[in-house]
């Protein structure tokens, strides 16, 4: 028995890949429930009742998977050119602060016209630095930008608190560790009326739109895919390596802080270290889900967000941990890594 590299992949195995995925995941989940003493049907119905039973389970769900949405298409996005981005949370902290001072110290005063606009920008230039730090640190002296990513985040997060508690702390928020509110006129507008979902699920759709057509109908976008099946092969082709992981760098890093700003402005008006509960790093998730493919991020952050919102309910409901959740997720990405491997080879004796 060995395994031969298929020639060709068709575009149902493709397609059909993550939703196998996701079964095989929700099957082996299933198990767990059933463990814990509970119908597995009823379970994952409760799930899907919780997560768009009602107006509210439904806004709540698609806010969710806003910042997921950006998040997993920075990882799309640096795993698609072999930048192995693994600081997308830190990202995320970096832009949500750098907004969060722009806002009260900068721009306050402006209209909305102006000051939304500004402020997204300033979120995703803060991003982008964070990411091109460690590509130049790969570039120059070849260190692994996995280890320089991952532990960057620890240090943003202790950056961001440290201030939280000292020079941006909010003097009206009776000692609690949260920084100065953005400015009213800077507040993403509501999608839907006595709800929490705003616009940026529409500035992360379009985003997701546009980074596909970037990849696929681009020169650049050609060059970034080439980076990623076979560096060397790009550099003797022409494709100017070093200059393409920088423009990759951008847009990734870029993506990661813009979601950190759209999550300030949009849900919580100021930055306090449990912002986010792991975006950068379930980002991952979805990208690996969505076979880096763009437009899959918006379908894979949208299933993602619906396991999270709808555990909590069936947890409630029925009493199951809602570490179900989390194990679901796993067990996709175990599973999709897996069925991947298989769309791109076959089993031959």
């Amino acid at each position: 028995m060995r395994f031969e590299r298929r020639e060709h992949r068709s575009p149902a195995l493709v397609i059909a890949t993550p939703l196998i995925a996701i079964a095989a995941a929700m099957a082996i989940a299933g198990v767990l429930i059933a463990l814990a003493g509970a119908p597995v049907f009823t379970a994952y119905g409760q799930i899907l009742t919780s997560a768009f039973g009602s107006r509210l389970s439904a806004t709540e769900t698609l806010m969710r998977a806003t910042p997921l949405i950006l998040t997993g298409l920075a990882a799309a996005v640096a795993f698609r050119a072999r930048l192995w981005n693994i600081g997308a949370e830190g990202q995320f902290y970096i832009g949500a602060i750098a907004v969060a001072a722009a806002s009260a110290h900068l721009l306050s005063g402006l209209t909305p016209f102006l000051q939304i606009p500004l402020l997204l920008a300033i979120g995703a230039v803060a991003g982008m630095v964070m990411l091109l730090l460690p590509l130049w640190l790969r570039l120059r002296f070849s260190v692994d930008e996995v280890v320089t990513t991952l532990l960057l985040n620890f240090v943003i997060i202790l950056f961001v608190s440290m201030l939280i508690d000292g020079v941006l702390k909010d003097p009206t928020a009776f000692g609690w560790p949260q920084s100065e509110a953005v400015d009213k006129a800077a507040r993403l507008p509501k999608l839907i009326d006595r709800s929490r979902l705003h616009i940026g699920l529409a500035i992360a759709v379009v985003v997701a739109l546009v980074v596909h057509f970037v990849q696929t109908r681009t020169v650049f976008g050609v060059q970034s895919r080439a980076a990623g099946l076979n560096p060397a092969g790009a550099v003797f082709a022409g494709v100017p390596l070093g200059r393409t992981l920088v423009f990759v760098a951008m847009i990734s890093g870029g993506l990661a802080g813009l979601a950190g700003a759209i999550e300030v402005l949009g849900v919580k008006g100021y930055v306090t270290t449990d912002l986010s509960p792991g975006y950068g790093y379930s980002g991952i998730v979805v990208a690996m889900l969505a076979n880096l493919n763009p437009v899959g991020v918006v379908f894979a952050a949208l299933f993602t967000a619906m396991m999270f919102v709808g555990a909590d309910g069936m947890s409630r409901s029925m009493g199951i941990p809602t570490y179900i959740a989390d194990v679901t997720v796993a067990l996709s990405l175990l599973s999709m890594l897996v069925a991947v491997f298989f769309t791109q080879y076959r089993i031959r004796r």
